[in-house]
């Protein structure tokens, strides 16, 4: 039942403008049409008064008592929202946080269209959501974490919480108000407020702490990951993990910049260059602060341990960015970007320029030791918030190692996790269940 409530909440994507479609579709929206194919089954336990009982993996939704007076509305000029579940146990002093994804906004049209959705106002957010994967508070689906204070903290700025309200100012007012509604550009604002009240209900007491994201909300976690270090303990064990979070620069198969022509206007309409890497923008020609939003221009930088988790075939990028519908008028690519069993050996051979790029741009990343990698060939984005394909008896796995444990042994010290996959379609973990989105 879960699931078909999931599903038949895709359908506001259908009225948003083309250009979002083809660029900014969410991440999320994606992630949530895997779970409505997938054969996940949780266990259903009554919520409990005792801190050493497993709790209900029902979590309600709680908005931002602070922000009003901190200024930090989502687009629509609602509260932020989050949902915590506290720990128990052993896990009673640590976290784990998860940003959600959803695409960005890099127009008035487009940031109006989220504000009539989840994505742009917590008026349309769920009252209460399942905590699965990263987030699961069974030990079966979430080995390292499960007992840990958990956070998913809701996607609503349309900028991966890095916007500035001075953007607001800049825009003439037939720009700034659109039929008759403001639009509020206060990612970094909701930021930091969200990371005040998670440190007044026990953050600020974190012995061991893990920023995680997906998607759009990877890219946040890289972009904030040092900040999320700063504001805790100094003796605290602190690390941040991206899933699908690393967007390439790269031409799409049309030989346009497609990605990077979004990115200069998510940049330039919400203000977000003052929240990027202080050394890359220094670094850029004046005028293109939009190259910052790219992680292989700041991630070196990072002081804080990462863990990167990505598909070699990631299916949001591949569906577009690298080969989008306007480089594709006659829709040979349609039935590949759907299913990459689907595709033909010419474009299985397009498909790996794409892995390849990704693989050089992180060869000397990953020489860090303090860095950990699991990069698959499944034809999927997100991975770590569905147990599906964090850790089940089907989650994909490289050199027998699960999402989930990877990530555990790179969190611990137990072992290097440096795991990159063999090419499509090597691996029988990533195609024994279909992942892929439908229609």
């Amino acid at each position: 039942m879960a699931d078909q409530r999931l599903l038949r909440r895709l359908m506001w994507w259908r009225k948003w403008p083309k250009r979002d479609w083809t660029i900014a579709a969410s991440a999320a929206v994606f992630a949530i049409s895997i779970v409505s194919i997938s054969l996940i089954s949780y266990s259903r336990t009554k919520p409990s008064h005792h801190p050493t009982t497993q709790p209900t993996p029902w979590v309600p939704l709680t908005l931002l008592s602070n922000a009003h007076h901190r200024g930090a509305f989502c687009l629509d000029g609602s509260l932020p929202g989050y949902h915590f579940q506290k720990g128990f146990g052993s896990g009673s002093h640590n976290w784990v946080l998860h940003i959600e994804g959803g695409g960005w906004c890099d127009s008035i049209d487009s940031c109006s269209s989220r504000m009539r959705t989840a994505l742009g106002s917590s008026k349309y957010m769920g009252s209460q959501v399942e905590f699965a994967g990263i987030l699961s508070p069974e030990s079966s689906q979430n080995p390292d974490f499960f007992n840990w204070n958990k956070v998913k903290i809701r996607y609503c700025d349309g900028g991966s919480f890095a916007g500035h309200p001075e953007s607001e100012f800049k825009a003439s007012s037939p720009d700034v108000f659109h039929n008759g509604t403001k639009l509020f550009f206060r990612g970094q604002l909701i930021w930091e407020a969200l990371m005040d009240e998670i440190l007044s209900i026990g953050l600020s007491n974190a012995r061991q702490a893990l920023l995680s994201g997906c998607s759009a909300g990877g890219l946040a976690t890289l972009i904030h990951c040092d900040d999320f270090q700063e504001i805790l303990p100094k003796t605290a064990t602190v690390k941040c993990l991206a899933d699908a979070g690393f967007f390439l620069n790269e031409k799409d198969i049309g030989g346009n910049r497609t990605i990077e022509s979004f990115y200069e206007d998510v940049v330039n309409l919400q203000g977000i260059a003052k929240s990027l890497d202080k050394d890359c923008i220094a670094r850029m020609e004046p005028g293109q602060p939009a190259k910052c939003f790219f992680p292989q221009e700041f991630i070196e930088n990072i002081k804080t341990s990462i863990f990167l988790v990505h598909p070699a075939y990631d299916f949001w990028q591949i569906k577009h960015i690298f080969v989008p519908d306007s480089s594709d008028p006659r829709g040979s690519w349609l039935s590949c970007k759907l299913n990459i069993n689907n595709c033909s050996p010419s474009q299985i051979e397009v498909l790996e320029g794409y892995r390849n790029s990704l693989l050089k741009l992180l060869s000397d990343f990953q020489q860090n030791k303090d860095v950990g990698v699991f990069i698959d060939s499944c034809f999927v984005h997100c991975q770590t918030w569905m147990s599906v394909t964090w850790h089940s008896p089907n989650s994909p796995r490289i050199n027998d190692r699960t999402i989930a444990e990877s990530v555990g042994d790179w969190y611990f010290n137990r072992e290097v996790a440096k795991h990159i996959d063999c090419p499509y379609p090597c691996n029988p973990t990533c195609y024994n269940m279909d992942f892929t989105v439908r229609g």
